[in-house]
Order: C-alpha cells, then sequence, then structure tokens
C-alpha cells in the first residue's frame, strides 16, 4: 500500500470515528437538551412533572422501538418536521439528543 493510499485510508477513518453519533454523543448533554427543548411535548424522563401531549411519544417508547437506531434518529431530528418545531440544532446536539434517548431502552 503506497504512502498516499495510507493516507487517505488514515484521514477516512478519522473523519468516520469523529463524526459518527455513537462515539462523539453525550447522553447527558442530551438529557439536558431534552429537558429543554423537548418535554413541552413529549415525556422525556420517567420522573417528568410534566404529562407531555397525546401527539409526541414518550422518549422511552421511541427507544424500544424495535428499528431503534441512535444514528438514524439524530439524523431525524436535524431535518424540520410539520409536528415538530425547528429547534436548529447542531449535528452534536441532535447525536445527544439520540444518545440520550437510547438510554432509555
Amino acid at each position: 500500500m503506497r504512502i498516499t493510499e495510507k493516507l487517505v485510508l488514515a484521514t477516512s477513518l478519522a473523519v468516520a470515528v469523529a463524526t459518527s453519533p455513537a462515539l462523539a454523543a453525550d447522553a447527558q448533554n442530551g438529557e439536558r437538551l431534552a429537558h429543554r427543548w423537548c418535554e413541552a411535548c413529549h415525556v422525556v424522563a420517567a420522573k417528568q412533572a410534566g404529562s407531555g401531549t397525546d401527539q409526541a411519544p414518550p422518549f422511552a417508547t421511541v427507544a424500544k422501538r424495535p428499528n431503534f437506531d441512535a444514528g438514524s434518529l439524530a439524523l431525524f431530528l436535524l431535518a424540520p418536521h410539520p409536528k415538530m418545531p425547528d429547534m436548529s440544532l447542531t449535528r452534536a446536539e441532535a447525536a445527544d439528543l439520540a444518545a440520550y434517548i437510547a438510554t432509555l431502552r
């Protein structure tokens, strides 16, 4: 393997690891974000004071779906949706929220 190929491979691997939601996510920050931005509509924790709405699923329900994937959820959170407000989350914030939701499995 030539040096150029090794450099490209090493750079690609470093980018993949650095941008992977599962590896770079901070579930504790995701919990803080969930309480700040999401609990008006979602039940984000078992001991939540409010009840959310019947229009938005509890985070534990989302986490327990058979097809749950934190990376896919993070991408979903980045795109505005008709039923959700556009919170203009950064990629890191979306990954953090998804990582927090994953802890509820």
